[in-house]
């Protein structure tokens, strides 16, 4: 989410403006990055109800995200916003509620969720799903993404999904990297049903110059290095994991008064392999 997922669909505009993206405003941020990738991944968030995100596989980043595409919200540490329901689901929570802290555009007045397996997970490719239930509603902006490194956009980034609240049918899988990040991120959008009425799988196979990304087992988009139109292919290297829940942004825009709070982004597992 850097910019995570452009439009996640070729306009994004999640990525972060500055190379320190992988910084964290303060507080707890990123561990070193894993210098080679890891054999598998699993998730499946069992637990008992209000735990926070296994601290062996997750770190949870705080912050504003330096401001970065207008997001409104403020990530907080530990289960206030991200913690386990007790059912086998790790639950992200977007409040609208004072955090105490300043953001870009004043007193903070959101807060939410962001998670990501840096120093503890990384792949270089493989298989690589989520199964999730999305909120709903203007200004919602969840995202489950891969970052190759803190510089970006050369390190590159792979934008399993990302979905914006006002289209609840609309899902989007997006590659960033030296030449087309950002509005220039190259991607597809996948049409579907109410992503926030159910749980679905998210997921990307990758192998070495291929990525294709899937919703619910149906493939719906590949990307080769065909597709750079002379840019390099930087997915080459491990990346690692990004679970999160923005409020607001230039893409998404902002929450509106049809727009209720709580938002909860519902995540049932995360696999790697």
């Amino acid at each position: 989410m850097q910019t995570m997922k452009s439009p996640r669909s070729p306009f994004r505009w999640r990525l972060l403006t500055v190379p320190t993206v992988l910084s964290l405003l303060g507080a707890l941020v990123f561990a070193p990055m894993a210098i080679s990738a890891s054999a598998a991944f699993s998730d499946d968030f069992t637990g008992p109800a209000g735990a926070a995100a296994d601290g062996a596989k997750w770190n949870y980043e705080t912050g504003d995200n330096h401001g970065n595409n207008h997001e409104r919200q403020w990530y907080t540490a530990g289960a206030a916003n991200a913690a386990l329901d007790g059912e086998g689901h790790l639950v992200l929570t977007a409040k609208k509620q004072d955090s105490g802290h300043h953001c870009w555009y004043g007193p903070c007045q959101y807060t939410s969720a962001r998670l990501n397996t840096s120093g503890r997970f990384a792949t270089g490719g493989g298989h690589i799903e989520v199964r999730m239930k999305l909120p709903r509603g203007q200004g919602m902006w969840p995202a489950f993404w891969m970052l190759g490194g803190g510089n970006w956009p050369a390190d590159g980034e792979i934008d399993v999904m990302e979905n914006i609240g006002r289209e609840p049918n609309t899902v989007h899988g997006t590659i960033h990297g030296p030449g087309y990040s950002g509005a220039g991120g190259i991607g597809a959008p996948f049409l579907g049903p109410n992503f926030s009425d159910g749980f679905h799988t998210y997921a990307v196979d990758w192998t070495g110059g291929k990525i294709v990304w899937s919703v619910d087992g149906q493939a719906y988009q590949t990307r080769t290095p065909a597709d750079l139109h002379g840019n390099r292919w930087v997915f080459d290297h491990p990346f690692f994991l990004i679970l999160n829940l923005a409020v607001g942004g230039d893409w998404p825009g902002d929450p509106d008064g049809n727009t209720q709070f709580p938002q909860q982004l519902v995540v049932d597992y995360v696999h790697a392999r």
